[in-house]
């Protein structure tokens, strides 16, 4: 008897452990994977019905898919079938289903992307009802005679009415597909394409995805899951992954003051591994994590990463004031713009943060007149510089100068050789003992008029070789010039439907 009692007991206790163990476990786990599948099988169905244009079963099928696992988009599709019945055949059963459905729609997802499109249909449909319960109506009946009194009859609209204009401009409906993702364990990181682009949800998520994406699913302590699927926008797509334990790896939490803050890890001349606030498994062993965003200086740490430990880098951003640069102008696609010596951009159109203070813009292109400014760069502002390069100057007149010159000093070389000729013959007789006869020997003149000659083609030829270095550096034509407009860039708020932060207006 003892003993019978103790198994009774027993059994009681495990019945309450049980049920305590239902009520916590999550509610996607007590779903089975049969269910899933039975929600897959109901939904292909259900697609199948209404491509053939079997609107009823369709709407079924859909709903049946929702009883199996209750995701809204379900609901959206049956009512899309209702809708599309209604609109065919003038049913206003079948468009107040339509509407119903698509109010629940909403009431499971009030996040939805599509509510305002949604809404306006309800809007359109309503009085669609409306206009159609207020059209008139005719006897349908059966019997023989053609009297008032004979046969049987029932009210009932006559042929199918042509929709309104506002259903019209609906357009058809179209069912979607969905995308399920889910993990085991569950409330893992989903990235989608790219770790860099930040955490797109946790699972497990449903949704639309249109075209081949790359699925990266990643949680503190398990390996890593990455699959590419190609989401088609009829179909229901379901990706379970499942984790297995990753103990020898390292578990790091990335986080900083200024949001999206790019994290480099070890090198970085590879580009940044994410953005704050970010976490992922690291490999065991020393590395060196760098936190930056532009206009604020670099944090630096570095941490032993043991397996199965769990890291925090925190990183207190101070920053320095800066502003924008924006270096526009004609044929900017073919010019380096420099800053203080340094290349900015190697061509423009070029759009840079700078530290404020004074800066020394170059703006340089071959075969044009090098721009150069010195502007005020304050912070919170955006300077616009719109330049106008001007053409280098033809420098044929100090060519044409430098080759006068040439000739003149080399007619004052030939003609001081003539007089020197002369000179020593004369000098020549003197010493030896046969002076010439005369002291008006024709010689002493030419030698003196040739020198004279000499003389003045050296001094031609001098002031033409001055004449063609001023040509050479002078500042022939118009020179290059710049416009400057500086605009205040206002820091605001932003929120948006896949994230919240801080953005720059520009006002001017």
């Amino acid at each position: 008897m003892k003993s019978r009692r103790f198994l009774v007991i027993a059994a009681w206790v495990a019945a309450c452990v049980l049920a305590i163990f239902a009520i916590h476990t999550p509610r996607s786990f007590a779903q089975s994977s049969g269910a899933l599948a039975k929600a897959q099988a109901a939904f292909d169905q259900a697609q199948q019905d209404y491509l053939q244009g079997k609107y009823d079963e369709a709407a079924k099928g859909f709903e049946d898919a929702y009883g199996a696992r209750n995701f809204p988009q379900f609901l959206y599709n049956a009512g899309a079938a209702y809708h599309m019945k209604g609109k065919k055949t003038s049913d206003t059963v079948a468009y107040t289903k339509a509407v119903e459905l698509y109010k629940r729609y909403l009431a499971e997802d009030p996040q939805a992307t599509d509510k305002a499109k949604v809404e306006k249909a309800i809007a359109v449909l309503e009085a669609e009802i409306k206009r159609l319960a207020a059209l008139p109506v005719v006897a349908v009946g059966s019997g023989s005679g053609s009297g008032s009194g004979s046969g049987s009859g029932s009210a009932a609209p006559p042929t199918p009415v042509a929709p309104s204009a506002e259903v019209q401009s609906l357009g058809e409906v179209k069912v979607r597909g969905l995308v399920v993702i889910e993990s085991e364990p569950q409330n893992a990181t989903i990235y989608l394409d790219d770790k860099k682009r930040g955490a797109f949800a946790t699972t497990p998520w449903s949704g639309s995805l249109d075209g081949e994406h790359k699925i990266i699913i990643e949680k503190k302590g398990f390996k890593i899951s990455e699959s590419s699927i190609q989401a088609d926008p009829s179909k229901l797509f379901v990706l379970k992954a499942v984790m297995s334990e990753e103990g020898y790896l390292g578990w790091v939490e990335f986080a900083s003051n200024i949001e999206k803050s790019e994290i480099y890890m070890d090198d970085k001349t590879i580009g940044s591994i994410g953005r704050t606030p970010f976490a992922q498994n690291i490999k065991p062993g020393k590395h060196t994590f760098y936190i930056s965003s532009e206009g604020y200086d670099e944090y630096k740490q570095e941490l032993e990463i043991l397996p199965g430990q769990t890291y925090t880098v925190k990183a207190d951003l101070h920053g320095t004031p800066i502003g924008k640069i924006n270096v526009q102008g004609l044929g900017i696609e073919d010019s380096a713009i420099w800053v203080d010596g340094q290349r900015l951009c190697e061509r423009g159109p070029c759009l840079k943060s700078v530290p404020q203070g004074d800066h020394t813009i170059e703006v340089r292109r071959s075969g044009y007149k090098t721009y150069v400014r010195r502007v005020s760069i304050q912070a919170k502002t955006e300077t616009q510089v719109k330049v106008a390069l001007a053409p280098e100057p033809s420098r044929s007149d100090a060519v044409v100068a430098y080759i006068l010159a040439a000739g003149f000093t080399g007619g004052g070389i030939y003609l001081g050789l003539q007089a020197n000729k002369y000179r020593d013959d004369l000098t020549s007789e003197i010493k030896a003992g046969t002076p010439p006869p005369d002291s008006n020997d024709p010689r002493f003149l030419k030698g003196k008029i040739f020198a004279i000659a000499a003389d003045v083609s050296y001094g031609l030829g001098a002031l033409t070789a001055l004449g063609a270095i001023y040509y050479t550096f002078r500042d022939k034509g118009s020179p290059s010039t710049g416009l400057i407009d500086v605009r205040a860039l206002a820091i605001l708020p932003q929120l948006g439907p896949n994230y919240a932060g801080i953005g720059m207006e520009t006002h001017w």
